[in-house]
């Protein structure tokens, strides 16, 4: 069903598609999205079927309400005859300076833990020392631009063989690429989540017990002098008006036992 429905949006030519697939990606009805929005089922019903023409106001405010990334909130302008209303920099664009600065001192300022930056496609933007220490074992194929940091870790020439619970991180991060495809419909990520899945895996994985669940699923790498344990937070701007920056992530990693932080101070 999600790779009909991402197919849909791909090939989604009028406003009204752009909007009846989003609105049901969402699970709303008519009825819903126009309570929500404040505007008349009928209205909605001939926007969405080519009879009426909307207003930019009310295009942006339909996206507001479900919820759409900025470069689909542009696609959704764009389609109904507006210019997009957010610019998409590169993150050394002068006017990004700030941001790619706050990036920066937030990747030197985690060390001794790793720490990187992604967008998007989970493409490596950039990495602090720690980070790019425990990619030291991966195939230089792998690193070779643009790094995507999914395919890096869970390549069998990749991180894979070192990560110990191999199965339980491959389930983590296919459910992470699942939210993120169903809250932004991308085809690139439905097609590297249908990649990553085609991995060998880590063999079977009980799960375990209620009571005796981890709080956080951690990160557990073979390392020359035992067992690193780490568990990540993702970090993102709040209330970006650029694509570049709404589609940019921090994730960061953290000891989750004194073995390992004493381990990243060695490393």
């Amino acid at each position: 069903m999600r790779a009909v429905m991402v197919a849909r949006m791909q090939h989604a030519q009028t406003f009204g598609d752009h909007l009846r697939t989003w609105r049901q990606r969402r699970r709303m009805s008519q009825l819903d999205l126009a309570s929500e929005a404040g505007v008349s089922t009928r209205h909605l019903s001939f926007v969405e079927t080519g009879r009426a023409a909307p207003s930019r106001e009310m295009v942006l405010q339909l996206a507001e309400h479900l919820e759409l990334p900025l470069r689909e909130q542009n696609a959704l302008l764009v389609a109904a005859g507006f210019a997009p209303r957010f610019g998409e920099r590169r993150l050394d664009h002068p006017d990004l300076a700030a941001a790619r600065a706050a990036v920066d001192i937030v990747l030197k300022g985690h060390a001794p833990n790793p720490a990187l930056a992604i967008d998007r496609l989970w493409t490596l933007i950039a990495a602090n020392d720690a980070a790019l220490k425990l990619m030291g074992a991966i195939a230089p194929a792998l690193l070779a631009p643009p790094v995507n940091v999914l395919r890096a870790s869970l390549h069998p020439e990749g991180l894979a063989p070192r990560i110990l619970n191999l199965n339980e991180w491959r389930e983590h991060i296919f459910a992470r690429l699942e939210r993120q495809i169903a809250a932004a419909a991308d085809a690139v990520l439905t097609e590297l989540l249908a990649e990553l899945r085609r991995y060998p895996g880590g063999g079977a994985h009980a799960a375990p017990l209620r009571d005796a669940a981890p709080v956080i699923t951690p990160l557990k790498l073979k390392m020359p002098h035992g067992v690193l344990s780490l568990f990540g937070v993702t970090s993102v701007f709040g209330m970006p008006q650029d694509v570049t920056l709404d589609e940019l992530a921090i994730e960061s990693f953290f000891p989750a036992d004194s073995e390992s932080a004493a381990m990243l101070v060695r490393v």
